[in-house]
């Protein structure tokens, strides 16, 4: 601290600096951007930077701009919010010596800071409150011209970024009204009649002539009424009606939602369900593994020539004449079976417990089942 007190004390004593140096950067810098080669800008060597142990001497406790030794730059070491720094004075600049020791040097360096287009207006009147509802009235008996209200807005930036201009964005009845462009007043453009609804509506936008724009918009209710007890029907009406809608709205989203759920559930379920028959077909077709057949109960495949029951009752009646040979079935319970062993290579034991039959070769054997 003493050594800055002796510092202070040596400049204001200082009739005369041996150079200066003027810079002019943008607001909202980010930190570590250049500002200039403040070495070559006053002719002097980085290594006469390093040996004269140059700093920076500002009599604001907080410091924006820093120096590198090493390069003989100017750096941003700060955020600089020219609205905070400088409000609405213009120019802002910021102001602030370099000095140097062995032999002992001043330099003095400005750096305009130029505004930027970075805060949206702001409207301070109509006043916008979420639970009450303020309306401005209008006679009946007005006549073209009547001033209804005047939309007041402020822009923090300066220069050509707070000029403000007014438009009227919507309207209940955009052939009763308008906004004056450069000073934001509403007046009537024909005489009001009987027929005019009393709820009135305006959107008017408030916009800055910076680059890019930014603008603000601000709702005006207008009740066109002679009596106030028919302004306050109206408008409590209107406060309901609003909240309606909101719920409306609110409701018409959810149902949407929950009727795109489940479209998107079902096209899923459906799709899994399309690629899980789809993969069972293709293991069954490059599947190895026999396939078996399926017969039905009491029956058996024999030799690949057919089915026929396991057991089957048979009553052969020959005679020497095989032209009288004829065959009948049995009866339930009856002696004479003709069983087919499926374990045999197709031969066939007959059981004969009553009768015996001669085998003779030249007589057929028909039978029918």
């Amino acid at each position: 601290m003493r050594r800055q007190v002796l510092l202070f004390i040596s400049l204001l004593s200082l009739s005369s600096v041996l150079g200066q140096v003027s810079y002019s950067i943008p607001e909202e810098m980010a930190k570590g951007s250049l500002v200039g080669n403040i070495a070559q800008d006053l002719g002097l060597d980085v290594k006469r930077l390093k040996s004269g142990k140059a700093r920076i001497y500002t009599r604001d406790s907080e410091e924006y701009i820093e120096l590198n030794k090493e390069r003989g730059v100017l750096l941003v070491k700060k955020r600089i919010d020219r609205e905070a720094l400088c409000r609405q004075t213009t120019p802002c600049a910021l102001h602030f010596q370099i000095i140097l020791e062995n032999p002992m040097e001043f330099y003095t360096v400005k750096i305009l800071i130029q505004d930027q287009n970075d805060n949206a207006p702001q409207v301070l009147y109509p006043v916008q409150t979420g639970g009450s509802l303020v309306a401005e009235m209008v006679p009946r008996s007005a006549d073209v011209g009547y001033l209804v209200t005047k939309v007041v807005a402020v822009d923090v930036d300066s220069g050509q970024n707070a000029w403000l201009s007014y438009k009227l964005q919507k309207a209940t009845d955009r052939a009763l009204f308008e906004v004056g462009l450069q000073n934001g007043e509403i007046r009537t453009i024909r005489q009001v009649t009987d027929k005019d609804a009393v709820k009135q509506r305006l959107t008017v936008v408030v916009e800055d002539n910076g680059q890019p724009s930014r603008s603000a918009t601000v709702n005006v209710n207008v009740a066109v009424a002679d009596s106030f007890p028919e302004v306050l029907s109206e408008f409590t009406d209107f406060t309901h009606d609003k909240e309606y809608n909101d719920n409306l709205t609110f409701y018409l989203v959810l149902a949407l939602a929950v009727v795109s759920f489940l479209f998107i559930t079902c096209l899923v379920v459906i799709i899994s369900v399309k690629i899980y028959r789809w993969r069972q077909s293709r293991i069954l077709y490059h599947s190895s593994l026999p396939v078996i057949p399926y017969y039905p109960p009491r029956y058996s495949d024999t030799l690949g020539t057919g089915t026929l029951p396991h057991v089957y009752n048979y009553e052969v009646c020959r005679t020497t004449d095989s032209r009288k040979s004829d065959c009948k079935f049995g009866r339930v319970g009856s002696q004479n079976v003709l069983i087919m062993d499926p374990s045999s290579t197709g031969t066939m034991q007959r059981i004969q417990s009553e009768k015996s039959i001669l085998d003779e070769p030249d007589s057929p054997l028909e039978v029918s089942a």
